[in-house]
């Protein structure tokens, strides 16, 4: 198989007509892959995505066409899937106040162009989840746009219904991590169209990876919350004299153990599945 596209943390091969998506156990942080990898961490981001590619399957199609047809030194990591023309655009749901989207308010009380009550602070739950994309960047960082941007970009129905997957999909997942006692702050998606123009959900999909969970029963406005998900990673490598270009530092074992350990947790309390390797 030719492999067509690494990213940060997939390789992507091409298998004829479809593709198998590898999920590695690499660490990125800042645009920026560290040397040090979290074990297991692939294979949770793989079997948690096909967990809720299965509980949103009603809102929109998705990418998948096997778990299991794909090549034996990738199983449990890799995912055949369908050939997409993806979309450039990053599709962000909000529910919660935190992370770059802060920092934008508290410069102009908005988030991508959409004005948002006085007071807010770190960690405020949102009146309503409000759907804030950003430029989907080759290189340096992505950058937020607003909702007219993207209709500019790719139309205004193709705009419309994404946007509106996009908050059912926040909601859905929501509803169901608040009932496991999980709060899913904010989550992004990719969408491509598949050879028949059909829009269809690709990449992962409210991971530890592409999302923020936080505990709820330890949630409190106005401070930063304890992070079960990449968060936890960001936060150690602030604390170091580092100018975020590569290459980045070496992740030290007892930050590995504990991330792995809150992937494990989330995988464990969406999926009410015991983790096994």
């Amino acid at each position: 198989m030719e492999l067509v596209h690494s990213g940060k943390v997939r390789d992507v091969y091409a298998d004829g007509d479809e593709l198998i998506l590898v999920a590695s156990d690499r660490v990125s942080v800042y645009d920026v892959v560290l040397p040090t990898t979290v074990p297991d961490k692939g294979k949770i981001l793989t079997r948690l995505s096909l967990w809720w590619f299965e509980q949103l399957g009603d809102i929109i199609p998705n990418h998948v066409v096997s778990a299991t047809d794909v090549p034996d030194e990738w199983e449990g990591r890799a995912i055949r899937c369908r050939r997409l023309s993806m979309l450039p655009v990053e599709w962000i749901a909000r529910g919660y106040l935190t992370g770059l989207g802060l920092k934008q308010y508290e410069q102009d009380g908005s988030v991508s162009g959409i004005a948002l009550p006085d007071g807010l602070v770190e960690a405020s739950k949102l009146p309503d989840p409000i759907f804030t994309p950003t430029t989907k960047a080759t290189e340096g960082h992505d950058e937020f746009i607003t909702y007219d941007d993207v209709v500019a970009e790719i139309g205004a129905d193709t705009a419309e219904r994404l946007r509106d997957v996009t908050l059912a999909i926040y909601r859905r997942g929501a509803e169901l991590a608040r009932e496991r006692g999980i709060i899913i702050a904010d989550t992004k998606l990719e969408f491509g169209r598949a050879a028949d123009g059909t829009l269809v959900l690709g990449d992962e999909v409210l991971t530890p990876d592409s999302s923020r969970f936080w505990p709820a029963d330890d949630y409190a406005p106005g401070r930063a919350q304890d992070s079960l998900d990449k968060q936890f990673v960001r936060d150690w490598s602030s604390t170091l004299d580092w100018d975020r270009t590569p290459p980045g530092p070496e992740i030290p074992a007892h930050v590995v153990e504990a991330t792995r350990a809150r992937y494990i947790n989330v995988y464990e309390r969406l999926t009410g599945t015991t983790w096994s390797s």
